[in-house]
């Protein structure tokens, strides 16, 4: 699939579509923004189904060959796997801060999107709200669509959640004596543990150039010196084995897997494999029995000026996780005591959410970004094929380059997002519509705005296309992120203001 594909929707799509009289007759997102609340009946799919207006993916095909007879996808859709990772982001203000330019393999402008908060309701249950706007952007009839998906809160104590059994698997090659690196890990791994519930648990895994279980599964009550002893005496020495470290990881926490807990894999690494095997399909492949049977989810640490982008996200991605960076004691405290604690729950599973545009008002569309987590849109109801995993707390946001027909009025697309239920795995969908279009993106809510920006500076940074519609100049974008800090009274976005500004210094 072309990285940044602009679908247009057929004339012939258009004919069939108006003569089966399907346009136009959605259901949209519940009054309170809430999900079905794990309910387990198919109301909710039901009601999605009838909301789209367009023919529905066959969910009564014969499964051992619906790929032989799969038909080409309809053009009105757009299907991708949710996705809550900001590693990008996080990898870019580092490069910027030191003066460099980040390679553009490296940007993906979901990741810069989902750096910030939003303003979405949430729902009551497990689950997600669904929320659709959109703003003209000035260039032609091009606009910008925002998809915003949002989990319940996240419990304001740890006291709420389900126990935790944790394996850590830390890096300690060559590479991670940089400062910044291993002893950023060791210190935060540290302030994680005293936060940790006694009814938590943890296990320790090394690799260099093999891999070791410095600490089985151990819970925190009355442990918590000995696993401060384990984490202080980490010292780097030699290559860079990942695989074995990923695996005899997750051996670990099959292992000491706990029934009526989370049980995670967290990868702390530069990903800067150079010993045995280092393609993520090959690694994760070892593992799937962990993954598929034990529901074990992969949750990514990003380290170091000198980062392995590209093989950590695939890890993830493929682990049913997700991954962030770190550059300092401030983001790794957020990481490992805030973040993690916070979000071991699970409130979905295999979540994927798939866009229907109305060929009577849109021409033209593109997803600006997700190109790892695009989905085949016969696949939306499929469930054996991975979504993403999402806990309390989240959530995502899909911005679409739309161009509308000149004059365009009424229904524009439906979103429907599609989870199992983390626990029952029973399947439930709730949808949302959008009908009209702010006049500018400046005149849009400032989350709105602030969704904006980070995808055109993502854009700016990328590979020099106008793949956003109506991109300004980084200095305009400095100016709109300062005003949008103040007027959000958000740190974030004013780092967000700080970040662009480094990058006009070193583009010129």
């Amino acid at each position: 699939m072309d990285r940044y594909r602009t679908r247009r929707l057929r004339t012939a799509l258009v004919a069939v579509t108006v003569a089966g009289g399907l346009l136009l007759t959605g259901c949209g997102a519940s009054d309170d923004g809430g999900g079905d609340n794990g309910r387990g009946d198919n109301s909710s799919a039901d009601r999605a189904e009838g909301a789209t207006g367009f023919p529905a993916p066959d969910r009564d095909r014969d499964p051992d060959t619906r790929d032989e007879e799969r038909d080409p996808a309809p053009d009105h859709l757009s299907t991708f796997a949710l996705d809550v990772d900001t590693a990008s982001y996080g990898y870019a203000r580092r490069t910027l801060a030191e003066g460099r330019r980040p390679d553009p393999s490296t940007i993906r402008p979901e990741e810069f999107v989902n750096s910030f908060r939003q303003d979405y309701d949430r729902p009551d249950g497990n689950g997600f709200s669904v929320t659709v706007d959109g703003a003209r952007t000035g260039d032609e009839d091009w606009s910008l669509v925002r998809v915003g998906l949002a989990t319940r809160a996240a419990p304001e104590g740890a006291g709420r959640r389900p126990p935790a059994a944790l394996t850590f698997v830390i890096d300690i090659s060559g590479s991670m004596s940089e400062p910044g690196r291993l002893d950023l890990a060791q210190e935060s791994l540290g302030v994680m543990t005293d936060r940790l519930r006694d009814d938590d648990s943890v296990a320790l895994v090394t690799f260099s150039d093999e891999a070791e279980t410095v600490l089985p599964m151990t819970r925190l009550d009355g442990n918590r010196d000995e696993i401060h002893e384990a984490i202080d005496s980490l010292e780097p020495t030699f290559s860079t084995n990942l695989g074995a470290g990923v695996e005899t990881g997750y051996a670990t926490a099959v292992e000491g897997r706990r029934e009526g807990a989370t049980n995670r894999v967290v990868l702390v690494s530069d990903a800067l494999a150079n010993d045995g095997e280092t393609d993520p399909d090959e690694i994760l492949d070892r593992v799937a029995g962990a993954r598929r049977e034990h529901g074990i989810t992969l949750f990514g640490v990003g380290v170091g000026s000198d980062y392995g982008d590209a093989l950590m996200e695939r890890l993830a991605d493929k682990g049913d996780g997700h991954t962030v960076y770190v550059s300092g004691s401030e983001d790794a405290r957020e990481v490992f005591c805030e973040q993690l604690p916070r979000n071991i729950d699970l409130t979905a599973r295999d979540a994927k959410a798939q866009v229907a545009f109305d060929p009577e008002n849109v021409t033209d569309f593109r997803l600006i970004g997700y190109d790892n987590r695009r989905v085949a849109d016969d696949d939306f109801r499929d469930d054996r094929v991975d979504g993403g995993e999402t806990g309390p707390g989240h959530t995502v946001t899909a911005l679409y380059a739309v161009r509308t027909k000149p004059n365009a009025n009424g229904h524009l697309a439906t979103a429907t997002v599609r989870w199992q239920d983390p626990e029952t795995r029973d399947p439930h969908e709730e949808s949302g519509q959008l009908k009209t279009l702010d006049d500018s993106v400046w005149d849009a809510s400032p989350r709105f705005q602030v969704a904006a920006v980070a995808a055109y500076f993502a854009d700016a940074l990328g590979d020099g296309e106008h793949r956003v519609p109506g991109r300004p100049s980084l200095l305009k974008l400095a100016v709109r992120a300062d005003g949008l800090a103040e007027r959000t009274e958000d740190e974030a976005v004013s780092g967000l203001a700080d970040t662009i500004r480094q990058a006009l210094a070193i583009t010129g």
